[in-house]
């Protein structure tokens, strides 16, 4: 009878726990938060507001921010104009107003394409600068279309992605 040697048999999920540790430790330290909110029937106005609510714990280290927005081709503009509400802990609501471009002339879409569907990741801060948020705690962003259009045609999900700025 042959008897396999027991570090043999252990190796191959030894070796699957170090390849899963790696790369939830390489994910986990890249991004903070990100969520979408889909927007119903593809008709977006101006009085839906999406919220986006999330913890910062570590305030020493700079954040890039980005606005994620996924539309159709029939989407009839260059461009979009937000307004971006952010409430940190103890502070009261800051409004900044974006205008974020999604076209370039006679280049296109600037985001990523998947058939008819387009994806913009849109950087809010310079990657030239650092943002770091002032203190710990819950923060909530809301985003709110300023649009001509009301309802605002074409956008399927409109998100928040927030990370970690390598360094």
């Amino acid at each position: 009878m042959f008897v396999v040697p027991r570090i043999t048999r252990c190796l191959p999920l030894s070796m699957l726990l170090v390849v899963f540790s790696f790369f939830y430790s390489s994910c986990a330290n890249i991004d903070l938060y990100e969520k979408d909110v889909v927007i119903p029937h593809q008709e977006w106005p101006s009085s839906f507001k999406p919220q986006f609510r999330f913890i910062i714990k570590d305030t020493t280290v700079p954040y890039q921010v980005y606005i994620v927005i996924r539309h159709n081709e029939k989407y009839n503009f260059n461009n979009i104009w937000l307004n971006l509400y952010t409430k940190g802990p103890e502070d009261s609501v800051q409004k900044v107003q974006y205008e974020l471009p999604l076209a370039a002339g006679e280049n296109g879409w600037l985001g990523t394409a998947m058939d008819d569907l387009y994806e913009h990741r849109i950087a809010l801060t310079p990657s030239s600068q650092n943002f770091y948020f002032k203190k710990a705690g819950e923060y909530t962003f809301t985003i709110e279309q300023i649009m001509r259009e009301d309802p605002l045609q074409n956008v399927l999900n409109i998100g928040l992605r927030i990370e970690k700025k390598s360094q």
